[in-house]
């Protein structure tokens, strides 16, 4: 037994069809009674394959919702990084400086130079873009 909505699918694109055939035969028949110049009749024939294309990349490149990021509690858990860590993480990457995550969080940028230093280790990095980067790929961050 076939599905409601796939027969209204088979309907709707068995209508488009026929409309496309009729509109073209139409054309034909103006285009041979030199009712329409050739280069319209070239336009719309063009016009009707481009919105197909543009219809059908559309349709068949179509990517589901990405899934809401969950953080993954366990790597963070098992790295031993806190919860302020975590946050330095965050603002990190964010982009921000450390300056600008000393004032966010209300800390000294001593502070905040610990935190990452500490981040570098547990993480297994040197750099803040090997961090974000390993961070991301663990779950730890967005």
């Amino acid at each position: 037994m076939v599905d409601a909505s796939l027969k209204r699918s088979i309907v709707l694109y068995g209508v488009a069809i026929a409309l496309a055939a009729g509109l073209l035969q139409w054309l034909d028949v103006r285009h041979h009674f030199r009712l329409l110049s050739t280069e319209l009749y070239i336009l719309v024939i063009a016009a009707g394959f481009t919105a197909l294309g543009i219809w059908m990349g559309h349709r068949l490149t179509r990517r589901p919702a990405p899934a809401a990021f969950e953080k993954n509690a366990e790597a963070l858990s098992y790295l031993g990084i806190s919860e302020r860590e975590h946050e330095v993480l965050e603002l990190l990457a964010d982009g921000h400086s450390n300056g600008e995550i000393a004032k966010q969080l209300h800390v000294s940028p001593n502070t905040v130079k610990t935190h990452l230093s500490r981040l570098y280790e547990k993480l297994e990095v040197s750099r803040r873009t090997q961090a974000v980067s390993k961070a991301r790929s663990l779950r730890l961050i967005p």
